[in-house]
């Protein structure tokens, strides 16, 4: 059995630092990859909705498709290892409903009652929540420079998705949309745990598989509509057959992108994870842009600069934690 090698450097070497750092910043380059891959949703989503396809049956078949092209590798990796999933079916159920089922149906219901862009504010509030779990869960007031990134990454997302006009505000709709914060807040939080967890590739297949069957519940006992139109789409000004959106939508926004945020969240932990997860507004404005034309705004581009300055202020202070 082989020897840990043991570093001459003492604990609080800047050079221990800096080598503890640089895993992490691998994570923060699969985390702004998972990002920009879950921000491709909206735009293939868009072209099915456009087409004729109702939110909830769009969503299901993304969760659907998505489990049944894990599943073969989810049986080749758990080969000999299915106690371990015994030992997490909570982290599962967990996952696929809160992190997958109730973050969606909720942000559906929000935004019946409220304007999108409310509504995805609302959602993306789970960042500020995890924050001050952490806060009452160890009795520590987080770092200024976590307060300081929290608002500037609120204020340029509040940019991003231009909230600016009137917007009629629902008290219903606003309690469905901290729901679907909440639901995702549970979806880093079971992530970024490691000790004893399924590898990131089993947590995604059981969890898109939880969040499809209740999905798919919802809509047996009549709380979601599901119409599908299997008529050609329109993407990026090229029309094509439905099948090919909905296959981006499941390969590359569901299965590639579940699959590295988990893995993102494992290596950054669900605060920082959660974080930049903000991103993934900043680059659905972009593909909107190369894929359906929709020029983003003067006030989004700056929006865009916001959360970038909010996640590196976080970033910073987790380089400066022990």
């Amino acid at each position: 059995m082989p020897l840990e090698k043991v570093s001459s450097e003492p604990a609080g070497s800047p050079v221990l630092a800096v080598r503890r750092a640089r895993p992490r910043m691998g994570g923060v380059g699969i985390a702004l990859f998972s990002s920009a891959i879950f921000g491709l949703s909206g735009s293939f989503a868009k072209a099915l909705l456009d087409s004729g396809w109702s939110p909830a049956a769009a969503v299901t078949l993304r969760l659907a498709g998505a489990s049944l092209v894990l599943l073969i590798p989810t049986i080749i990796v758990m080969r000999g290892k299915w106690g371990l999933a015994a030992k997490n079916w909570k982290s599962i159920l967990l996952f696929g409903f809160f992190g997958v089922a109730v973050c969606q149906f909720f942000y559906f219901q929000a935004v019946e009652r409220l304007d999108v862009g409310v509504a995805l504010l609302l959602e993306f509030l789970a960042p500020v929540l995890i924050v001050l779990f952490l806060w009452v869960r160890h009795l520590k007031r987080p770092a200024a420079l976590t307060i300081g990134g929290a608002v500037l990454s609120l204020l340029g997302l509040a940019a991003v998705l231009d909230l600016t006009g009137s917007t009629r505000v629902d008290p219903i709709g606003v309690l469905w949309g901290l729901g679907a914060a909440v639901g995702l807040v549970v979806y880093f939080f079971v992530s970024a745990r490691v000790e004893g967890a399924l590898p990131p590739l089993v947590l995604a297949s059981g969890g898109l598989f939880v969040g499809a069957a209740t999905m798919a519940l919802l809509a047996a006992v009549g709380l979601l509509e599901m119409h599908m139109a299997f008529a050609p789409v329109k993407l990026a000004n090229w029309e094509t057959q439905w099948w090919v959106a909905l296959g981006g939508l499941i390969l590359f926004s569901t299965v590639i992108s579940y699959v590295t945020g988990i893995m993102a969240a494992r290596a950054l932990g669900s605060k920082l994870a959660s974080f930049i997860s903000l991103t993934e507004v900043l680059f659905a404005v972009v593909w909107a842009w190369l894929l359906l034309g929709q020029l983003p705004a003067g006030i989004q581009l700056v929006g865009g600069a916001l959360i970038v300055g909010g996640v590196l202020l976080v970033r910073a202070d987790e380089l400066r934690s022990p």
